[in-house]
């Protein structure tokens, strides 16, 4: 279908165009379009794609479309973007009563989103003829009638515009009647009979006359109504209304029964030819009788149906007032009735495009979605202000066209902490009992991979018993993603280099999906104490995010080390050693001390002297925690020279391990026991003289040792994030044996871990072959330092007094 006019001649085309741009204001649209009425379904109104400079090759994609109400749309877009039409249009069904019928349409385009109006205008055809009513109307005249009275005669109907509606009357040759026309704007032409000849009923007691109505089609097309005048006897003065006009104002929706005006008047005459009575005029169509009423004796105009301004803003309606004489006489006249307009009806809002997730890394400013609104009212109350609730994190914004408005988003999203969300919107007229409307959209906020995973705990740290079974879980690290699918899908790795590949993360492996960790090897409390290995969880988002845990573990030790003896010396696998003493020694005698140690730490290495075989019960004593073996009484001449002592060393685990040793003493004279002890005492000094420079040494070794580890101790506490203390102290309630104790901290537990101690300040013993350094009983707040025998290996050793504590390692042998 071509542009509008294509079809009318140009000359009428001409006058058709400049008539409408007089007349009417049309509503503003990028396209405009024109059909004439009652074509087919499906006839070519316009390329609205083309003539919008649209690529077709997109438009399916875009989801072209038109934007239609809740009834059967007139027009639909083909794939292509050419509008046609959806069903027959009949103009003056479509535009009752319009000059210009103009249907605007609202056409969409999605992503990026594009609103376009086209307008059609529905050309109006010749289809109707001019009707009447009645095809026949009665008219009493009384011959006293004088000439230049006028008749009002129901006038034609005629639905088609204003070009092809009526355009004239005709009336039938005749001596007595002349035809005029009276123009009452959009309720059309209205013909009145006009007395040109006075009556006489003498000479003819009727008259029929034919009066044709004719509209401006070419050809024109005419209907016609018969008219028969009966003329009357003498009733000669007609009722007179006491105003020249009458104007009412009302209120729409008024309550059926309200009285909208009450009209009066008189006749002159006498009985029955002075009584008026009222009744609607003869041009008055069947909606006004449907709207209003009136009363017959009063006058009064009330009413009916209801009044609605929306449809219809003013009425004039034609009010007779007749007598009742023989031939009655009736006078018309107009009442003009104003509708005001009230505030009855509530904005109207529609969604016309809508995106239902958005990012939630989208920027403030992005379009959600697309709406509309409409109110029915006029004038202020027809004004309307939207707005949307403030709880959420979006805003709405006019846009250019009139009552079109944008939801857009106004802050950053975070789908972790909201996922949806309920935006109301309220539509509210400025009227002065203001209307409302509500409507609701759902937003859903799409997930993007911006958070890392999280570790439950940070940092773990695990407790493992030496021994363990390779392959026996050591701990499950677990870490959470606030995101969702596939950005909170997470994987575990343990990190890896170069140096701890082959120290620690060598021997653990980690299921990657559920972070359980796994040791390949078996601990030894005695090589491997602590150890500590980084954990990395990554998420499968693109781009992934991770983040890592320190773990922590310490072996925990078991017994499983027996006692070594170190004094006696052992020999072919039995330790047994032979000691000289006077006979004459006194009761508390110190015979020897039996020394031993345990690669054990903590009660587990703590170690406990027995007798477990003497040949005399009431010569010898054994303390239980020193091994320092002592006289119980002075010797008699009946005691037996040589005695055997077996002693058991036991350690504290759960399942003790043990070792024996056997002591000989022998009682050798006074004399005897002096030689020894000079021969003994030029090796003693000899061997102090060395012992005094190593002890130097290991004093100024350990000092030094002492004074580094408390720099590294307090680097590592600066670097460390988590609060991790280690703490050794000395155990104060144990002596006689060469271990030593460390208690440390982890958190809120508390561990002690007991080994071989070495203290300082002794004598050499006689008869410890020079091995042994010995201090009174620690009870007289002395020290005891023990050089071991050769022994190959690392002895954990501690030099202790009463206010310090140094500790280190040192090779033996």
């Amino acid at each position: 279908m071509t542009r509008r006019g294509r079809g009318v001649p140009w000359l009428e085309r001409l006058v058709f165009i400049v008539y409408l741009g007089l007349t009417l204001d049309f509503t503003s649209a990028q396209l405009r379009y024109s059909v004439p009425e009652e074509l087919a379904v499906g006839a070519v109104v316009g390329n609205v794609a083309k003539d919008l400079g649209l690529d077709l090759s997109a438009l399916i994609a875009r989801g072209f479309r038109i934007v239609s109400g809740s009834g059967a749309p007139l027009f639909q877009l083909s794939q292509n973007g050419i509008l046609l039409l959806n069903q027959k249009i009949d103009r003056e069904e479509v535009c009752e009563r319009i000059t210009a019928c103009v249907i605007n349409i609202k056409t969409v385009l999605e992503n990026p989103l594009e609103v376009h109006y086209v307008g059609v205008e529905v050309l109006d055809v010749n289809d109707h003829a001019p009707t009447f009513s009645a095809n026949e109307t009665h008219l009493e005249i009384s011959e006293s009638t004088l000439p230049g009275a006028r008749f009002q005669l129901q006038g034609a109907r005629d639905p088609d515009s204003v070009m092809f509606s009526i355009q004239h009357y005709k009336l039938s040759q005749n001596d007595h009647f002349r035809l005029e026309v009276k123009d009452r704007g959009e309720d059309g032409k209205i013909p009145v009979l006009f007395l040109h000849k006075p009556l006489d009923k003498e000479a003819a007691r009727s008259h029929r006359l034919l009066l044709t109505a004719v509209d401006g089609g070419k050809p024109a097309r005419t209907g016609t109504m018969a008219i028969k005048v009966t003329v009357l006897d003498v009733n000669d003065n007609m009722p007179v209304f006491s105003k020249e006009s009458y104007t009412a104002v009302i209120n729409e929706n008024s309550p059926i029964g309200t009285t909208v005006i009450q009209v009066n008047a008189t006749d002159l005459d006498d009985g029955l030819n002075g009584e008026v009575v009222y009744s609607f005029g003869n041009n008055v169509n069947n909606k006004l009788h449907d709207l209003f009423e009136v009363n017959a004796n009063t006058g009064e105009i009330i009413v009916k149906g209801l009044l609605d301004f929306e449809a219809k803003d003013r009425y004039e309606i034609d009010i007779k007032a007749s007598d009742k004489g023989p031939v009655p006489l009736a006078t018309e006249k107009s009442i003009k009735i104003s509708i005001v307009d009230l505030n009855d009806n509530a904005p109207e809002i529609e969604v016309t495009s809508f995106s239902s997730a958005v990012p939630e890394d989208s920027k403030p400013g992005r379009t959600v979605a697309l709406i509309s609104v409409h109110d029915k009212d006029s004038g202020v109350n027809g004004k309307v202000i939207c707005s949307i609730n403030e709880d959420v994190p979006f805003t709405i914004t006019p846009s250019l066209q009139e009552n079109m408005y944008s939801i857009v988003t106004k802050s950053m999203l975070d789908r972790e902490h909201q996922s949806t969300y309920d935006v109301k919107i309220f539509a509210k007229d400025a009227g002065e009992q203001p209307l409302t409307s509500e409507k609701t959209i759902t937003v859903t906020v799409s997930d993007v991979n911006d958070n890392a995973p999280e570790f439950l705990t940070n940092p773990y740290t695990v407790y493992v018993t030496e021994n363990n079974v390779p392959g026996t879980p050591l701990l499950s690290v677990s870490a959470h993603d606030c995101d969702e699918g596939s950005n909170a899908l997470i994987s575990y790795n343990i990190v890896r280099n170069a140096i701890e590949h082959q120290k620690v993360t060598s021997f653990l492996n980690i299921n990657s999906e559920i972070g359980q960790v796994v040791a390949l090897k078996m601990f030894d409390f005695e090589t491997l104490k602590t150890f500590q290995f980084h954990v990395v969880a990554k998420d499968s988002g693109t781009p992934s995010l991770s983040n890592n845990v320190t773990v922590d573990v310490f072996i925990l030790d078991q017994n499983d080390n027996a006692p070594v003896i170190l004094y006696p010396l052992s020999s072919n696998g039995s330790a047994e050693g032979v000691e000289e003493i006077p006979r004459n020694v006194n009761a508390g005698h110190l015979v020897t001390k039996v020394r031993a140690y345990d690669a054990d730490i903590g009660y587990n290495g703590w170690l406990l002297f027995s007798l477990q075989e003497v040949t005399d019960h009431s010569l010898f004593g054994l303390d239980r925690y020193t091994g320092q073996i002592r006289t119980l009484r002075s010797f008699t001449e009946t005691d037996e020279a040589e005695h055997k002592l077996v002693i058991l060393v036991k350690d504290n685990g759960n399942v003790s391990l043990s070792a024996t040793a056997t002591v000989i003493v022998k009682l050798v004279e006074p004399k005897e026991a002096f030689a020894a002890s000079d021969v003994k005492s030029a090796a003693e000094d000899d061997e102090d003289n060395n012992m005094t420079f190593y002890l130097m040494l290991t004093l100024g070794s350990v000092s030094a040792l002492f004074l580094i580890s408390i720099i590294v101790l307090i680097a590592m506490q600066c670097s460390k994030s988590t609060e991790y203390t280690s703490k050794y102290l000395q155990e104060t309630n144990y002596d006689g044996t060469l271990c030593h104790s460390i208690q440390y901290r982890s958190g809120e537990k508390r561990y002690m871990l007991v080994g071989p101690r070495m203290s300082i300040g002794s004598t050499i013993v006689p008869g410890s072959h020079a091995n042994t350094l010995v201090l009174p009983d620690r009870r007289h707040a002395s020290e005891e330092l023990a050089i071991l025998p050769p022994f190959r290996g690392k002895v954990k050793w501690a030099v202790s007094s009463q206010t310090d504590l140094l500790e280190g390692e040192v090779k033996l042998g």
